[in-house]
């Protein structure tokens, strides 16, 4: 609720009639989600950006300068929040990413910055964080927790501890710890996890989870004794059930590439278990994704075909968040101390935004801003990010083997279509003089890492499957998460070499060469995750990337989140990073060859 006696006056007197309202919604239908029921004929009035009251008839608050909006039937929708995501997913800047998003009804985010801290450690936190606090929507910032994400499987271009985590939690705008993804740290009482942990609660804030395991046996039960307090990464209805029954907050995501509602959702509409525990978010949004289908309506709509009615669907991601969070005196249902977060739909089925007004301001309809965003300056030292020690060449990306057989065992990483898990695939393959190469018949593709920050000077190689390229291509990204090296895909050397010094020169981002030439490419000058542009531009260059894997043969969804998580050493089964191979259900280091 409001803090000050000054705002609580204010609305006290709008509410009696003593004062006049700012703005006046007039006989919209009253989604409230706090008691589960939509009601007719219901006016909402605000002032100081704040709800003062609701209520059958308002005409008691309408003053000379009071705006007044006809609902004429809309529902009145509290405003949609993003539970858990990144902002960096979407290749655009905070700024960009809230234009994007809020005319489709998003009021609220909760970002975990975590691609930043991997490279510019608590100061990228920090520069999130103030351009965060600029924007007309509500963008609560998750400290990150783990940088790097599995300490000696990967390196970072900076790392983050208790003393950081405990620097952030005083930080105006950090609203928790963001997904503690080193689980078999918590389950086995590292003595860092659990000091960050301990830190975050101590600030009475919310510690985000990340359980990327199907064992559900003592591990997981170790787990939640640590202290998390949600969890996106299940996968399957007996990951929802375990966690809403072991006092987490499921957070079903449905973002670009990961599409677990469908999944789960069962828990709700099947097993019957109460959905007030359970919360949706997008986790990883492309920015196409954001261009083209919207964001948490989106997310709304697809939850509403997999079986959930509507003022389910809109609870999870209005009051269940903002409960989960301890906000729910600020936001997340239509009721008077809240702040004026409102969205005018006329189908909350087929959920399409006409008003959108966030903090009492009218920001958009019919999915044009009616105001001006802010302007935030990125300093010189987030642009230059990229650092080649010297221009790679051909011979950099061969595989050579040491063995004089004729075949040779490769473990070979596995990409399963539409979600974040891989496959431990083993192949028996023919050297050929003395190398292993691309076989584009079978499905193999060759994986580099290629080591981008400041002071580091190396190339890891490896084998993927799953691409189903066809062609003499590559494709190279910086946004590889965690570490954020580059990461190079492809079944042709010269390919390989041509896509990393691009990137090279662009200072980062994401190119498909096919042939030798570059057939797509996005750049993302800003510390090599984020453009400089808007989500629209962003999003058709994004497409000739989308473009150059159907060019170069791929028929995955959404190939290029695939290969952003390649590296990321804390979701099994197999992943590569810039120290080698790891086996992510023994958190070890394997061959690539077997020799």
């Amino acid at each position: 609720m409001p803090n000050s006696s000054k705002l609580t006056r204010s609305l006290v007197d709008v509410a009696m009639g003593r004062k006049p309202a700012d703005l006046l919604i007039r006989k919209g239908k009253w989604v409230s989600v706090q008691s589960g029921e939509i009601i007719p004929d219901t006016d909402v009035a605000i002032v100081d950006g704040h709800i003062a009251f609701v209520g059958a008839d308002a005409k008691h608050t309408i003053g000379p300068k009071t705006k007044v909006i006809e609902a004429a039937g809309r529902f009145l929708v509290p405003g949609l929040l993003d539970a858990h995501m990144h902002v960096e997913s979407g290749m655009v800047t905070v700024t960009e990413f809230v234009r994007a998003v809020a005319p489709h009804g998003t009021t609220g985010m909760f970002v975990d910055p975590h691609e930043m801290a991997n490279i510019f450690g608590l100061k990228g936190v920090r520069l999130m964080v103030d351009e965060a606090a600029k924007q007309p929507i509500h963008v609560w910032v998750q400290m990150p927790s783990c940088v790097p994400s599995a300490p000696g499987l990967e390196t970072p271009g900076s790392s983050i501890g208790p003393n950081e985590v405990a620097e952030a939690m005083t930080w105006p705008g950090i609203i928790g710890l963001g997904e503690m993804m080193n689980f078999p740290g918590v389950f086995n009482s590292d003595e860092k996890m659990h000091a960050e942990m301990a830190a975050t609660h101590a600030s009475n804030k919310t510690v985000g989870g990340h359980y990327a395991s199907p064992d559900l046996g003592l591990p997981f039960h170790g787990y939640v004794a640590g202290g998390a307090e949600d969890d996106h990464e299940g996968t399957r209805m007996e990951d929802a059930i375990a966690r809403v029954r072991q006092g987490m907050k499921p957070m079903l995501r449905y973002g670009s590439a990961w599409l677990d509602v469908a999944s789960q959702v069962g828990a709700i509409t099947e097993k019957g278990i109460d959905p007030r525990r359970f919360i949706l978010c997008t986790d990883d949004s492309h920015a196409q994704t954001l261009a083209e289908d919207g964001h948490m309506d989106r997310v709304l709509r697809h939850a509403i075909s997999q079986g959930l009615s509507p003022i389910t669907a809109i609870q999870m991601m209005t009051i269940n968040a903002a409960e989960h969070f301890g906000l729910s005196r600020e936001m997340g249902m239509i009721a008077p101390g809240r702040w004026g977060d409102v969205v005018l739909v006329k189908d909350l089925k087929n959920f399409k935004a006409e008003v959108v007004i966030a903090k009492g301001q009218v920001i958009a309809e019919n999915g044009k801003w009616k105001m001006d965003l802010p302007q935030f300056k990125y300093p010189s030292w987030v642009i230059n990010s990229v650092h080649l020690k010297k221009s790679l060449k051909a011979q950099d990306f061969v595989l050579n083997v040491q063995s004089k057989k004729s075949r040779v065992k490769a473990n070979v990483i596995g990409v399963i279509e539409n979600q974040a898990p891989t496959k431990h695939l083993t192949f028996h393959l023919e050297p050929i003089n003395g190398e292993i190469r691309a076989d584009i018949k079978n499905d193999i593709a060759k994986i580099a890492i290629v080591q981008r920050h400041k002071g580091m000077n190396g190339i890891t190689l490896g084998l993927v499957s799953g691409f189903g390229f066809t062609e003499r291509c590559a494709i190279a990204s910086t946004v590889a998460h965690d570490s954020h090296h580059m990461v190079v895909v492809g079944t042709d050397d010269e390919s390989m070499a041509v896509a990393a010094n691009s990137l090279a020169r662009s200072g980062g981002g994401q190119v498909v060469v096919k042939n030798g030439k570059v057939i797509g490419m996005v750049e993302l000058q800003i510390a090599g995750l984020m453009s400089t542009e808007r989500v629209d531009v962003v999003a058709r260059k994004a497409e000739t990337v989308l473009a150059g894997f159907k060019a170069c043969g791929c028929k995955l969804n959404n190939p290029n989140m695939q290969l952003s998580l390649l590296a990321l050493v804390v979701i099994p089964e197999l992943r590569i990073s810039d120290k080698g191979l790891v086996d992510v259900t023994k958190f070890s280091f394997i061959p690539v060859l077997e020799e």
